[in-house]
């Protein structure tokens, strides 16, 4: 058994020592690289939307929310009531929530996209959605809706 152990040693060192072959070798000649062009993309009115793509938020909002800590105290559950008052039903809400500290100073932020509908004029409450890990400091939330498409 030694002496499989003192032959591996050897063959090791041995395979450390020796150089390195033409392959391995780094070239010592400069390289030359090839830049691409890219053509600009046609400019769009920051106005335009196709039809049924994106929703006003103007008359949307989330009219009541509040959080907890779920997963052994690592991850932020929040329920809240998104409010639509547009003439369109709107799915796709996407929320943005900031947490910080007890003195308000602010810690992280994380965000989630919610597949589901709010109908035409009406309300939806969704209850406990896991936004994300939050920090152990975090003592306050404060959502907001970002985007939100037609339906």
């Amino acid at each position: 058994m030694l002496w499989l152990l003192a032959a591996g040693t050897v063959g090791a060192a041995l395979w450390l020592l020796m150089p390195s072959s033409e392959g391995n070798l780094a070239q010592n000649q400069p390289v030359k690289v090839a830049l691409a062009s890219v053509d600009p993309a046609p400019m769009v009115s920051a106005s335009y939307f196709p039809p049924g793509e994106a929703a006003g938020l103007d008359r949307m909002k989330i009219s009541s929310q509040t959080w907890r800590r779920g997963g052994l105290g690592s991850k932020a559950l929040v329920t809240f009531t998104v409010r639509n008052d547009n003439d369109y039903a709107v799915k796709d809400v996407e929320i943005v929530c900031a947490f910080t500290r007890r003195n308000g100073s602010h810690l992280t932020d994380r965000s989630r996209v919610i597949s589901d509908m709010v109908g035409i004029k009406s309300r939806k409450t969704f209850a406990r959605i896991p936004i994300g890990f939050v920090n152990v400091n975090a003592e306050q939330a404060k959502c907001s809706l970002v985007t939100a498409r037609r339906a």
